[in-house]
């Protein structure tokens, strides 16, 4: 479900800096896909479509390519004006993203920081 490879490889290991990445991550993941939530659920797709655009490469950078595979879909869904699904899109982003948090936030409280 989380692959950190990429991580790893962009901050050459040093575990500080991916527990970081890892927790700016799940900050800024938290607040736009309830933001996504929110636009879906008053049919403000234009600004979904930015929102789900936006949070694309952060969950490909932190490993997570489920989610970004959704998130392709919930744009694509808006580019071709298919609306009745993004709901359910949204939904299931959100639960890959809650899937995920208690593998990254483990990996943040790990005692381990050396590079």
């Amino acid at each position: 479900m989380v692959d950190l490879s990429f991580l790893e490889k962009f901050t050459k290991g040093d575990t500080r800096k991916m527990k970081r990445y890892i927790s700016i991550y799940l900050s800024i993941a938290a607040t736009t896909l309830a933001q996504m939530q929110q636009h879906a659920q008053e049919q403000d797709w234009e600004a979904l479509r930015i929102k789900a655009h936006s949070l694309k490469p952060q969950a490909d950078y932190i490993g997570v390519p489920q989610l970004k595979a959704v998130l392709v879909e919930i744009e694509e869904n808006i580019l071709e004006r298919k609306f009745a699904n993004l709901p359910m899109l949204c939904d299931k982003a959100s639960a890959l993203y809650d899937e995920t948090v208690p593998v990254l936030v483990e990996f943040t409280e790990s005692s381990s920081d050396v590079k």
